[in-house]
């Protein structure tokens, strides 16, 4: 009651409403198996107040592992995020912390810890398994592609139910635990589900020798280059001019990945009526225009669904290849870090050519030509990751990438950066004292190597790696 007399009546929440409906349905049996908590990212001092509360009692008075208090420096870092447990009171019943590992950038390492649960919420209502579950869940929403925790060894079964993989024993205050991490396949779902089926649908089509699953294709008895590219139907459908610019750019850096210059463009369009047609090819004329390559032709077609690919002709003495790696060789990646996601494709396509002019995009699509390394690949839709993969199988190996030395964005998570389509990225192997590529207003540097064996290691700054990519990307096999 307020001090006019008045009265007021709480707003229900989301769950209460919930449950208001399924008890009007009668629905029982549902009501039953409802969850009596919900949990949520702590974000005012009351809930963190309460979690250190939970915390201390159990860490410190109960199991007594720290003296005093149990805060460190993670706690500090304004980076960490708490997730708590409420039940249907509003109280704090548990609660679990994670975040970044290092101090310095958010390398995509993050590691979970202090789970607790108040003593009156432990049992079958399954807090604590549900508090892991959501950790695991937001750090892969962050980007995360390394996540760990050290689990008190009584918990190790429950870690394990749950799909963590146990690493290695460790001692913390002096208790024995163990060093759990969290599977996160992103990348190699990724690459998985952009380039696997290649090899078995293109085992019948001979491609020259020495330049299997290239990006472009050497015409026999000639110094042109060929390359071909289709953009995704639904790309086209939604963001005609873009998808038009893109499969200018995706064209032009299958040439440059194999030291070309190129000469021109053809086009194939399919669109629903010639306003859709219009769009397409004002972003692909903006584009050749941009790049300096003219559009020697191609065909129109109205009336059909959404279509466009585009064929690059270049020409080069002497092309790179893909697979022209060996074990030893130093990878180098060559991104150009400006500019930022593209409107829609957050996460997926980061725009770096649109704002760039006509010098600075021929500079950068003219850098693998003025060195010429063993082995190189323009970064396409399997990303980073994915793409070194696909090096590294045409080289007849695999690689490991050092992921704190790998030119990124402060806008993209590592997460992201890794799996995304870049705009201009390449991705080169030589031996270690190869020069750099002029790339111009592109960064560069050395962050990985190639190995013996197959598949992509991510080697974070501890030493450990992690497996990214466990086999062939493409199965198209050794160029």
């Amino acid at each position: 009651m307020y001090l006019d007399g008045s009265t007021t009546v709480p707003v229900p929440t989301a769950t209460e409403r919930a449950q208001d409906i399924l008890a009007l349905l009668g629905d029982r049996s549902t009501l039953a198996r409802q969850p009596d908590f919900h949990i949520e990212e702590a974000v005012d001092k009351g809930e963190l107040k309460a979690y250190a509360r939970l915390r201390r009692d159990a860490f410190v008075h109960e199991q007594g592992l720290f003296r005093g208090h149990d805060l460190d420096d993670r706690d500090d870092d304004p980076r960490t995020l708490v997730l708590v447990a409420r039940d249907r009171a509003g109280a704090v019943v548990g609660g679990v912390r994670l975040g970044p590992v290092d101090d310095g950038a958010d390398l995509g390492w993050w590691a979970g810890g202090r789970l607790v649960v108040a003593p009156g919420a432990r049992g079958p209502r399954g807090i604590g398994t549900a508090l892991v579950r959501a950790a695991c869940a937001r750090a892969e929403t962050e980007g995360v592609l390394r996540f760990d925790a050290t689990v008190q060894n009584r918990n190790q079964v429950l870690f394990k139910r749950l799909g963590w993989r146990p690493v290695r024993d460790v001692m913390v205050a002096d208790s024995p635990h163990v060093l759990m991490r969290w599977p996160i396949g992103r990348i190699a779902a990724h690459a998985a589900a952009t380039k696997a089926p290649l090899g078995p649908l293109l085992g019948s089509l001979k491609a020259p020798r020495g330049y299997v699953g290239d990006d472009g294709a050497p015409v026999p008895g000639t110094d042109v280059i060929a390359a071909c590219d289709a953009i995704v139907p639904s790309m086209v459908e939604r963001d005609p001019d873009w998808a038009g610019w893109c499969s200018v750019l995706v064209n032009v850096n299958d040439l440059a990945a194999m030291g070309a210059s190129p000469v021109g463009l053809l086009d194939a369009v399919g669109a629903k009526d010639a306003a859709h047609a219009a769009r397409i090819l004002a972003g692909l004329g903006r584009a050749a225009r941009a790049y300096g390559v003219p559009v020697l032709g191609g065909h129109t077609q109205l009336g059909v669904p959404a279509a466009l690919s585009v064929t690059a002709l270049g020409r080069t003495d002497h092309p790179v290849p893909g697979g022209g790696g060996r074990p030893g060789h130093a990878v180098r990646l060559t991104a150009d870090l400006g500019g930022g996601w593209r409107q829609g494709y957050r996460g997926r396509q980061w725009d770096s050519s649109s704002h760039r002019r006509t010098d600075e995009l021929r500079t950068m699509t003219g850098a693998v030509a003025a060195v010429r390394p063993a082995a190189a690949k323009d970064v396409s839709m399997a990303g980073i990751a994915g793409t070194l993969g696909m090096l590294a199988e045409a080289s007849g190996c695999g690689a490991v990438l050092d992921v704190a030395a790998v030119p990124r964005p402060g806008a993209a998570a590592m997460g992201d950066w890794l799996t995304c389509f870049p705009g201009f990225a390449m991705l080169t192997a030589d031996e270690s004292d190869a020069p750099p590529l002029p790339a111009g207003p592109a960064a560069g540097a050395v962050c990985g190597e190639l190995t013996a064996g197959h598949g992509v290691g991510l080697r974070w700054p501890d030493g450990e790696i992690t497996e990214a990519v466990t086999g062939p990307v493409t199965g198209m096999g050794t160029a």
